[in-house]
């Protein structure tokens, strides 16, 4: 044994670490994933990539979010989902929102029912297996939708299951009116 140090390894300058790229964003990696995955570990790999990731923060409201436009042409309730969300911020038949809403899977987390100013509501669209919009997009033809959503969305919000609840997950985006 010798007793020479060894000379010290130079440490490189590390690139700050950016947002994890979610692969569950491409439908085609979606569909490779889906044939050999059974649907409960694919959920959790996708939940998992979503979570990584991050919120992308590029529509943060949910009447211009890109991967909200397959919900927003859907009529349930005798309205679509886009005239829903005009009366919300026109403030218009505020005791309808939340059953409206729920009928696509969005729970109403926060609003300003004042008859001025800016609603500023807050919307959580739910990501889980059991979500109403899990149908919706499947008939869509968009399999992939929880990673889309969660691009546009400006907070995602997971729950780890326990032994007595499932994960629960949820986009968060926000409704204002537009500025004066």
């Amino acid at each position: 044994m010798t007793k020479k140090k060894q000379p010290a390894v130079p440490k490189t300058a590390e690139a700050p670490a950016g947002r994890v790229e979610n692969p569950f964003q491409d439908a085609g990696f979606y569909g490779r994933m889906r044939d050999y995955t059974e649907r409960d570990a694919m959920f959790s790999k996708e939940l998992r990539s979503i979570g990584e990731s991050g919120a992308g923060k590029r529509n943060t409201d949910a009447r211009y979010a890109t991967s909200l436009d397959t919900l927003r042409d859907i009529t349930k309730k005798g309205l679509k989902l886009d005239d829903m969300l005009v009366r919300i911020v026109q403030g218009v038949e505020s005791g309808l929102w939340e059953p409206w809403l729920a009928a696509f899977g969005f729970e109403l987390r926060g609003v300003n029912y004042a008859k001025t100013g800016a609603r500023n509501a807050r919307l959580a669209l739910d990501l889980s297996l059991a979500s109403k919009a899990q149908g919706l997009f499947a008939n869509a033809g968009v399999p992939n939708w929880r990673s889309l959503v969660a691009e546009d969305s400006l907070q995602i919000q997971i729950e780890k299951p326990t032994e007595k609840t499932p994960a629960q997950a949820y986009a968060i985006f926000f409704l204002d009116a537009e500025p004066g």
